[in-house]
């Protein structure tokens, strides 16, 4: 690279777009140039007629005006021509005039040094004109400079007023001047404004300045290089005496006259710019950009102004803008079509405007009905008036949706939400008249188009209209009365007292439609003061009869539109006034109307040219269609080619002829088709374009870069160069270099005819002379830019014995951390040959080179891995030999180690006829663009062992006869892209794979989508099957059983289902026989195959077993038989129930339950229509363990179904009882024993099978003579006998089933334990009181019946501790001893009573009562006495005849609260049938 460091005013800058560049001044420019050119070179022609001539070099295309440079010249004693060389010529001219030149020799030495001085002085003349015509032009293009600006003035009213500001540039820049921003000319107001300009020096006089000409006057002078602008401030104050005398009349008092202003130019630059934006309906979307302005004055902030296709949009709902922190963003929250359109973001500052555009694109949204068309847009209103308004809008594009017939137009007042249709049948035209407006309301409408499909989302709404009479303004008049006061009267109160109202005026259609015409006309005058109303009245041409049209609703305002019109007719109309005085005369006829359209459907575009512009847009242009009135605008349509489905590339229509279709695919073929819109209509399609590639347009190459010396001999030198970044989109034909001294000015061409090559030997230098470099590349576009000059390069032979550089340094693949590097080798390989390469990097700034490896590589190419992602580096290459390395090459470009996106790798593949292929697709491809296949870098070049094939974007590299001498690294490079590349090994185990698939397409088996398989069916049928792919109907296949061929038959059945690709075999009766390998052999034109299955040993005993199997259980279901087996389920209530279902059962087939061999008979009988059968066990236990049997049969035969509940059966009940149980437990409870406190938890059933545990604190608690564990079928419980303070704490129950545990906890501390402990000591004392009290404990009969005279002893066993003190009571009094009565106690426990002489009056009820401290009983005892001879009399039961209780003292009171628990019960016994619970 060059070290000259050039001043930036000296680089010479790249455009590659020149659109922005006014074409009138382009072509200026060119005619200017071509001129002076002209005019130098008929200098020359006069003043060398001669001497040698001066002739410019062979003129080289280029791309514009702006590209051209002064042309060179060459020195005075060389002359090129076309033709032979000069060695050539100069031989010719020997042979031919060698006479005629000996004869002049003498006189042209005498002329010669007089000659060579002419010559010399002449050349010395005109390089110095000619610089200085250089320098002078130079100097003269620019772009418009303010030299003085304009001055702010303070005038007074009625005096004139003259601005200046003096501007140069070239070409002379045109200048506008505009008055707060609105642009002025002459006619703006005649007599009021007068520009000059003299000399650069332009002016503004405004005469007779009033208030009004207060305002910021600016000044903009443009040309093809920029503009430059300048303002100033104007002031015109009104004189009022002595009033105010110096304050101005728009300018507040604290203001002062003149206020300070600072005139400073404000430069903007765009360092973010929004793109080319698509978004749907309904979508929101925000475009900003980011702005550098310099300098950031706060009080001389740019001003952003954002446009859409050149209007300028205002802030509200539907665009929110800001301009903040150096973004300008607008943000368009809810999308709709309205919005698209070319957004412009100009900023205006003092000194000039800046602006950028990009287009934006709405989509329609979904629409609500499939084939729906998309919303209609721009939805305007006006005329409007009291009761009337006309809706205008724009039509859809429907490109693949079926034609819009209609629309309907709805309307909603202004803070309303109900939406009223205004049309009951849809309106073809894009313009309807709506009527029936309420006077003084404020409405919005909306528009909904129709097609056979459906109907459309609405439109956006329009701003809001009221319904007014524009006309009632016009009829206020103002009348200034002294004192600053007004009178405002209207035109009604000068008419007088006028009560019937004058005749309409000037009746015409305004608009007419085929199914509608509006009438206009102007109101009566005089009018009268009452509200005013109108008739309207039709009637044929030719008639003399009028029909009025309105005749039940009156019209309020000027216009009507008149529906129901017969077609093709015409009428005359006249209009009536009338008010509640009368009416009045109709008005004049109209001509004769006829409903018909003012303006017809367009006819189609013209011819449609595409052409291409950038990778992802094209751009379109078509000729205007011969009929087309009125035109709202455009749409385009494109299709991708082969596809017959057209999308719209413009969702709004476009007013011009020229547009840029975006968003397209780059590589792909479009067409495009162009239809016109206007309000009757949307035109058929026009011709479709011609197919294009979506590719860049062609332009002229960037320059060539990176020259460097290869070799030097003393005489000569070789230079080379790197190809263009770009080449424009063709390819580059051939190379111009042109040389210059050091200190010298002008460049000398090298080359007249281009060279090819990027390495070229110039010749014919000085030896010791320095000289530079620069080269131009040229396509068919035209001639590029000329590089950067190259260093300065010394003409001194190259001795050493070390290489010189390697050059032309080419990077590929380049990915997030490493790439590959390519070079050439040198040019000069020093005393030795070239051994290898060193390279080395180092990041981009850095100081100190790395080297990749510290072994020289062999290749000129190396992959460098371990880079940074996201870091730049630059690269040199050093070669070597044997002395030593040698000149390092020129340091590269910066490399930005990151991967491209969207890049694509090499893929491998076989294609249909097996060839073996690397492939490879590129979209971003121009036409100059190829592919370039390398094998370790190096071109491949042998077609007899590859071949290449191109189509589209897509290049495949063919192995024609793959073998592992094909195995390596292989690259494809696409050229003039940005560096695509890619690279691909290929490795033994990927030939491998290829090379099999390969042999599997040249050599095709039937694929098969299942293997030989069998399938055992009811009857113990067999079928042996498979399935392909896919079988044509002339496939051939053949069964094979241990290894002979069977044919379809009765026993072996086969057949082939073509459509579904399946084979079989069926055998209805597979035995013993049956063992061995079955194979399916099947040929479908080449494509073969086989399946084969090995039925032997153990897998055909599970086969056979499976067959008899489904045999049996055939036979089985010929009779009564189990549709489902016996099985168990417990039920909610802790049941166990046993079912199963029957089936094929009649009214003589008999159900039974066994239970080991022994009937049971359930409560519930067996249900055989429905077949469900029931077993019902309550309380379920050990006892109920046993076979149980379901049996059924008739004279058909039986089925038995059997369950063994026993084992592992047995435990899967309990658990599941203990699930059902557990997950319905309740609480524990605390019960208080006089043994102790007892924990109980109540279940719906309770088993001391089931798995339980209890825990305090955690731990464990075993059943013990101090903790009993034991429950009842309703309850389990725990009890701590003799309780104390070591049993406070939590207490658990836990019961499990298979899965899980439920756990039920009671806290026993603190006031539970103690409220418990209480209960536990009453009860204990309780029971050691009844335990120890006086009692009765035998011997005493209830009734004692005894004859008169006998003696009646009544004895009984007492007992008690103390002993307790016996009593006997006779009737309730106690009894009085005697003689009669006696008494005794015998050993403290044998208690009697003997009556001597019994006699009727002992009859009665005698007890005995036994007492103690503890307390004590009495038992009764009743005596019957009869008389002899008397029959034995019945006995009669006392009332009471228990014993009754004695109490002993009081003792202590119980606890106020105390757990209720239900006594224990007896275990039930088991029983079938329904629960013997509750």
């Amino acid at each position: 690279m060059s070290a000259k460091v050039l001043p930036f005013y000296q680089k010479k800058q790249k455009h590659f777009d020149l659109d922005y560049r006014n074409t009138q001044a382009r072509y200026a420019i060119q005619e200017y140039t071509a001129a002076r050119a002209a005019q130098r070179s008929a200098v020359r022609t006069s003043s060398t007629s001669a001497s040698p001539q001066f002739v410019p070099h062979a003129e080289r295309f280029r791309t514009s005006a702006a590209d051209e440079q002064l042309q060179y010249t060459v020195p005075p004693f060389r002359k090129r021509t076309e033709g032979p060389s000069e060695g050539a010529s100069r031989s010719v001219r020997f042979s031919s005039q060698l006479a005629q030149i000996e004869e002049e020799i003498q006189r042209a030495r005498s002329a010669a040094r007089e000659h060579l001085d002419r010559v010399t002085i002449q050349r010395m003349v005109e390089e110095r004109a000619a610089l200085e015509r250089h320098i002078h032009e130079e100097s003269m293009i620019r772009s418009p400079d303010i030299l003085v600006r304009l001055r702010s003035h303070t005038v007074w009213e009625r005096t004139p007023v003259k601005f200046f500001f003096t501007v140069q540039g070239y070409p002379d820049p045109i200048v506008k001047w505009y008055k707060n921003d609105v642009l002025i000319t002459a006619a703006s107001e005649p007599g009021k404004y007068h520009f000059t300009n003299k000399y650069g020096v332009h002016s503004l006089e405004i005469n007779r300045c009033d208030i009004h000409d207060t305002a910021t006057y600016t000044a903009v002078a443009v040309n093809v290089h920029g503009q430059a602008a300048t303002n100033a401030a104007l002031i015109v104050k009104r004189y009022r005496g002595e009033e105010e005398p110096y304050h101005s009349v728009l300018l507040p008092l604290r203001l002062p006259a003149l206020p300070d202003i600072v005139f400073t130019h404000i430069d903007v630059q765009f360092l973010e710019k929004f793109d080319v934006s698509f978004g749907t309906e309904g979508d929101t979307l925000t475009l900003s950009c980011l702005l550098l302005v310099t300098p950031d004055l706060t009080r001389l902030k740019p001003q952003a102004q954002w446009f859409r296709d050149d209007v300028l949009i205002e802030e509200s709902k539907w665009a929110k803008m800001s301009f903040e922190e150096g973004r300008a963003t607008i943000n368009m929250p809810h999308l709709n079509k309205d919005d698209e359109g070319l957004y412009t973001l100009r900023m205006v500052t003092r000194g000039g405007v800046n602006q950028h555009s990009a287009y934006v694109f709405v989509r329609d949204a979904a629409a609500p009905v499939v084939g729906a068309p998309g919303a209609p847009m721009d939805i305007a209103c006006y005329d409007a008036n009291r009761d009337y308004v006309i809706v205008t809008w724009k039509p859809p594009n429907t490109a693949s949706e079926s034609p819009v017939i209609g629309y309907f137009v709805d309307r909603c007042e202004v803070g309303a939400e109900n939406w009223i249709q205004c049309n009951d049948a849809p309106v073809k035209i894009c313009k309807y008249p709506v009527t029936g407006l309420h006077e003084g309301h404020s409405y919005v409408f909306r528009v909904r188009a129709v097609n056979k499909s459906g109907i459309s989302k609405p439109s956006r709404i329009s701003n809001q209209v009221a319904a007014l009479d524009p006309a009632d303004l016009d009829r206020l008049h103002t009348i200034h009365l002294e004192g600053g006061k007004k009178l405002v009267i209207c035109e009604d109160d000068l008419e007088g007292e006028v009560k019937v109202p004058g005749s309409p005026t000037n009746v015409y259609a305004s608009e007419t439609s085929k199914t509608y015409v509006v009438l206009s006309w102007e109101p009566p005058v005089p009018r009268g003061r009452e509200p005013l109303m109108y008739y309207i009245e039709k009637s044929l041409a030719g008639s003399t009869g009028w029909q009025r049209v309105n005749p039940e609703v009156a019209i309020r305002s000027p216009r009507y539109a008149v529906f129901d019109l017969a077609e093709g007719k015409s009428y005359s109309f006249r209009v009536l006034s009338v008010n509640k005085y009368g009416v009045s005369d109709p008005s004049v006829p109209t001509k004769p109307v006829q409903a018909a359209e003012r303006i017809g459907v367009p006819s189609a575009p013209g011819r449609v040219l595409a052409t291409r512009n950038a990778k992802t847009s094209v751009v379109v242009q078509w000729e205007k269609p011969k009929l087309g009135e009125e035109l709202l605008g455009y749409y385009i349509d494109s299709s991708i080619v082969g596809s017959n489905h057209w999308e719209p590339c413009n969702h709004r229509p476009i007013k011009y002829t020229r547009f840029v279709v975006h968003g397209l695919t780059t590589g792909e073929k479009y067409l495009f088709r162009v239809k016109a819109v206007n309000a009757v209509g949307v035109s058929e399609n026009s011709q479709e374009s011609e197919a294009i590639i979506v590719q860049p347009a062609l332009t002229s190459p960037s320059h060539p870069y990176g020259i460097t010396l290869l070799n030097c001999d003393g005489h000569s030198m070789t230079i080379g160069w790197k190809l263009p970044r770009f080449t424009g989109g063709s390819d580059i034909t051939g190379y111009y270099i042109d040389k210059r001294l050091k200190d010298e000015i002008l460049w000398e061409e090298v080359n007249p005819k281009p060279v090819t090559l990027r390495v070229h030997k110039v010749e014919n230098l000085k030896e010791g002379s320095s000289y530079e470099f620069k080269i131009c590349a040229a396509n068919i576009a035209g001639l590029g830019l000329p590089s950067d000059p190259s260093d300065f390069f010394k003409c001194e032979a190259w001795t050493m014995a070390e290489p010189g550089p390697a050059y032309d340094l080419t990077f590929l693949e380049v990915r997030n951390t490493s790439l590959v590097i390519l070079w050439k080798a040198p040019i000069y390989t020093g005393s030795s040959p070239i051994s290898g390469y060193f390279v080395d990097y180092q990041e981009l700034d850095a100081q100190e080179w790395v080297t990749v490896s510290q072994k020289t590589t062999p290749n000129r190419y190396l992959k460098v891995n371990g880079l940074e992602e996201g870091k730049t580096y630059v690269f040199r290459v050093r070669s070597v030999n044997a002395a030593g390395p040698g000149r390092a090459s020129d340091v590269s470009e910066p490399v930005l180690v990151k991967v491209r996106p969207g890049t694509k790798d090499i893929s491998s593949g076989v294609d249909e006829e097996g060839n073996i292929f690397l492939a490879f697709e590129c979209k971003d491809m121009t036409d100059a663009s190829s592919f370039i296949w390398n094998k370790s870098y190096e071109e491949i070049t042998d077609t007899n062992k590859y071949g290449v094939e191109t189509v589209g974007p897509v290049s495949k590299l063919y192995f024609k006869d793959p073998d592992k001498n094909d195995l390596g690294n292989y690259s494809v490079v696409v050229t003039d892209t940005d560096g695509i590349s890619s690279s691909y090994s290929l490795e033994p185990d990927e030939l491998e794979r290829l090379m099999a698939l390969r042999h599997e397409i040249r050599h095709p088996t039937i694929p098969l989508k299942y293997e030989l398989s069998y399938e055992i069916f009811e009857k113990g049928q067999i079928r042996f099957w498979l399935q392909a792919e896919k079988l044509s109907p002339s496939a051939e296949y053949h069964f094979i059983i241990n290894d002979k061929e069977v044919k379809n038959s009765e026993t072996h059945k086969i057949k082939c289902n073509v459509p579904d690709g399946i084979i079989e075999m069926w055998m209805d009766r597979f035995t013993i026989e049956n063992e061995g390998t079955y194979t399916v052999q099947i040929q479908d034109g080449k494509a073969k195959n086989q399946s084969s299955l090995v039925l032997i040993g153990d897998a055909f005993k599970a086969a056979l077993a499976e067959a008899e199997f489904q045999r049996r259980e055939y036979l089985r279901k010929q009779g009564p038989h189990f549709l489902e087996y016996l099985r168990w389920f417990v039920t909610e209530d802790c049941n166990v129930m046993f079912d199963c279902k029957v089936a094929n059962t009649k009214k003589e087939s008999v159900f039974k339950w066994l239970k080991d061999d022994a009937v049971v008979v359930p409560e519930e009988p067996p249900n055989l229509q429905t077949g469900v059968c029931h077993l019902l066990i309550t309380e379920f236990s050990k006892k109920d363990q046993g076979e149980y049997k379901a049996k059924v049969s008739d004279d058909r035969g039986q089925d038995v179904s059997t369950l063994d509940v026993s084992g592992k059966v047995y435990e899967n009940i309990i658990l599941e009882l203990s699930r059902v149980s557990g997950s319905s437990a309740s609480d524990l409870k605390v019960h208080c024993t006089p043994d102790g406190i007892r924990l109980q938890c109540f279940l719906k059933y309770f088993l001391e099978d089931m798995k339980v545990a209890w825990y305090h604190k955690e731990s464990k608690i075993s059943s013990t003579d101090r903790t009993r564990i034991g429950g009842t079928s309703d309850q389990a419980w725990m009890q701590i006998c003799g309780p104390t303070d070591k049993d406070k704490g939590k207490y658990t129950f836990e019961i499990f089933d298979a899965k899980q545990s439920y756990k039920r906890t009671i806290d026993l501390s603190g006031q539970a334990f103690d409220e418990a402990f209480a209960e536990y000591q009453r009860l204990k004392q309780a029971a050691f009181a009844e335990k120890n009290r006086g009692k009765v404990v035998g011997g005493l009969p209830d009734v004692v019946t005894i004859m008169e005279g006998k003696t009646l002893s009544l004895t009984c066993t007492v007992c008690g501790d103390p002993a307790p003190d016996v009593v006997w009571f006779k009737n309730d009094k106690e009894l009085e001893l005697n003689d009669h009565y006696r008494v005794s106690l015998e050993q403290g426990k044998f208690a009697s009573l003997t009556i001597i002489g019994v006699c009727s009056e002992d009859s009665g009820r005698y007890g005995i009562n036994v007492k103690n401290k503890h307390g004590g009983e009495t038992v009764d005892v009743t005596v019957s006495v009869y008389k002899h001879g008397e029959e034995l009399p019945p006995a009669k039961l006392p009332p009471s005849h228990k014993p009754a209780p004695v109490d002993p003292a009081p003792a202590a009171p119980a606890p106020a609260a105390q757990p209720q628990v239900q006594p224990m019960k007896k275990e039930p016994t088991t029983r079938y049938g329904r629960p013997s619970r509750k």
